[in-house]
């Protein structure tokens, strides 16, 4: 059993025997900030099929005998995903409702698309291209393009009115890896690239849907470090995450490059196929949470390296967090 980890949180108990109030609940952001620099948050990323949207957090569960203190789930664009989105948005709450940090992510096909169905590949999949016409089009208010993005954006909206109605905090994490242009929004630096992209989205569901119960997740690959060219803005995002997948691994370059670019904010281990050491995390103790992709998880490590990581001293799996607060207005 791990020691406890949050004096804060327990010294009533602690210091005071006779004490019976509970510590009050912390906000997701104010828990990422507690333990900045102490511990570190393992999660897994559930990956299609959506009509199974725990698979990969109970492979976790099965192996460790630990649940993962994030679960991440995702909109995905394949006709039978987007077919079964109501169950994993359902999932998604019954994990917060379990103590859960939850996550969702964006693979979206093009707004040339017609509709959310669609592909990986091709004209308008996941993995496609815009012309700059057509991309200063998508980005300015009123354009073809932007106006579709802006509906694909209210269907997103059902979504997560769902959940600020059941007071789930979510972690949202759009447009991954921006220096990655495989993808339709990636590879544009400036601030009329995809940058542009992330403050219209969060304008939009923020300013005009009201969602003020997302955490908002700024991310990167290592396959290059102009980060910066790439900020939204620092108004935009709450955490800075990176994707780690070169093999040089988890560099100290890497983690300084990202103090660098999110100064005081928290920083996060985005997505990995291999995974940190205890000793790692402990000579990079300011990521927040580190997510493991979904089965590459299992591929790329051994089951004893994935016990280690979850016995550590310096992780935090599901029953380690403490009670995190519900959403209410201004609070996240």
């Amino acid at each position: 059993m791990k020691a406890l980890f949050f004096p804060e949180l327990t010294i009533c108990a602690l210091l005071i025997s006779a004490c019976a109030d509970s510590p009050p609940p912390l906000s997701v952001m104010e828990f990422f900030y507690q333990i900045s620099g102490k511990h570190t948050v393992l999660g897994i990323h559930n990956r299609e099929p959506n009509a199974m949207p725990a698979l990969q957090t109970n492979r976790i569960m099965n192996l460790t005998g630990k649940y993962p203190g994030l679960w991440s789930g995702d909109f995905l664009f394949l006709s039978q995903d987007v077919d079964n989105r109501w169950k994993m948005i359902e999932e998604c709450k019954k994990q917060w409702d379990d103590g859960a940090i939850v996550h969702l992510m964006l693979h979206v096909v093009s707004p040339k698309n017609t509709g959310e169905k669609g592909v990986w590949e091709g004209t308008t999949g996941v993995c496609s291209d815009l012309t700059d016409a057509e991309w200063t089009d998508l980005i300015t208010d009123g354009g073809e393009l932007n106006t579709k993005w802006k509906t694909r954006l209210d269907t997103y909206a059902e979504y997560f009115q769902f959940l600020k109605d059941n007071g789930v905090i979510v972690l949202f994490r759009p447009f991954h890896e921006m220096n990655q242009g495989v993808f339709w929004w990636g590879g544009r630096p400036g601030q009329n690239g995809t940058a542009a992209l992330y403050r219209l989205t969060r304008d939009y569901l923020e300013k005009e849907k009201g969602f003020d119960n997302i955490v908002w997740v700024w991310n990167m690959q290592d396959l290059s470090y102009d980060w910066a060219q790439y900020n939204p803005g620092a108004d935009y995002w709450d955490i800075f995450s990176v994707d780690i997948y070169n093999q040089d691994g988890f560099t100290r370059y890497k983690y300084q490059t990202a103090l660098n670019v999110a100064g005081n904010k928290p920083i996060a281990i985005g997505e990995t196929q291999v995974l940190p050491t205890p000793r790692e995390l402990q000579a990079q103790p300011r990521w927040v949470f580190c997510m493991s992709w979904a089965e590459l998880t299992f591929a790329h490590n051994t089951d004893q390296q994935i016990l280690d990581l979850y016995q550590a001293e310096n992780t935090l799996t599901l029953e380690e967090l403490p009670k995190l607060m519900k959403y209410s207005p201004g609070k996240k």
